[in-house]
């Protein structure tokens, strides 16, 4: 057996397990779901810290990662409340959060301090950054169903968001390797082509028509959402592989052997998610 067909069934076998994952913590329940995405924000911010201690920055990684799980927390607290909302809402957690959110600016400042860095600003700044660019969208992410759905979850919903993510990938992958001439980014992204843009936005706009109709949403606000998952979908790809030049490294970490880390493997969720919810926010109000 070649070097190539190993590597290519161990993608295989990580890639199923990957996608049984994915499926039975969305359907088992709502905790399960949380905690699968748990995992995704302490490792991805894990992941973007060790990039950028690559680049010569050096993040407070303790206070980076409890920012994120507190404000995963917040926006997984509101989220398990949302179809309760015009009930009794327990606001003391709310409220509990966000003052903890908010202390541990202040505390970083202060172990900054305590380490007497050359560089206090540039490590704070990463430091915060992280949990921006993991923590802040994938928080978001939980909301995309609920706001499909008239406030209640449905896990079809967000296995669909994310069947439509894989049918950009795949199909950009395929007419990119087959009419691809014309490169959106040699510098960061050599192998991605306008055609395979185009082509992979087209069939996730058909996907997203198609999960619509079988879900019976409105199919003009699937395939918007398509387009601006797609779309932005792309731009987090980019936005990985430029963090990962800037490193030096192939993939974000190994956490999935063939397929790379959390980042590797999510980044299109984790900065389509923003675009999505902002969508969804002003379809709702139009």
């Amino acid at each position: 057996m070649t070097d190539k067909m190993k590597e290519f069934l161990v993608r295989l076998a990580s890639g199923i397990v990957l996608a049984a994952l994915v499926v039975g913590a969305a359907l088992w329940s709502k905790w399960s779901w949380g905690v699968l995405l748990l995992a995704v924000v302490i490792g991805g911010t894990l992941e973007f810290y060790r990039l950028s201690r690559s680049c010569g920055a050096s993040p407070l990684r303790f206070i980076g990662v409890v920012s994120s799980v507190a404000m995963y927390a917040l926006g997984f607290t509101v989220f398990m409340q949302f179809d309760r909302i015009s009930g009794p809402f327990d606001g003391a957690v709310v409220l509990t959060l966000l003052l903890y959110l908010l202390l541990i600016v202040p505390v970083a400042f202060v172990c900054e301090l305590a380490r007497r860095s050359r560089t206090p600003i540039a490590d704070l700044s990463v430091t915060f950054f992280g949990v921006l660019y993991v923590a802040l969208p994938v928080s978001l992410l939980l909301f995309i169903p609920l706001l499909l759905n008239n406030g209640v979850w449905q896990p079809w919903i967000m296995l669909s968001y994310i069947l439509i993510i894989w049918v950009n990938d795949v199909f950009a992958y395929l007419v990119g390797v087959s009419i691809g001439r014309h490169k959106m980014s040699e510098r960061i992204s050599p192998k991605k082509s306008w055609e395979g843009f185009f082509g992979g936005v087209i069939a996730a706009i058909g996907a997203g028509l198609l999960c619509g109709w079988l879900l019976g949403g409105d199919i003009v606000v699937w395939g918007g959402l398509a387009a601006v998952v797609a779309v932005t979908g792309v731009a987090g790809d980019f936005a990985e592989s430029m963090l990962k030049r800037s490193a030096g490294v192939k993939d974000s970490g190994r956490i999935l052997p063939g397929h790379g880390g959390f980042l590797d493997r999510f980044d299109a969720l984790i900065l389509s998610a923003p675009f999505a919810f902002a969508y969804l926010i002003l379809v709702g109000n139009l």
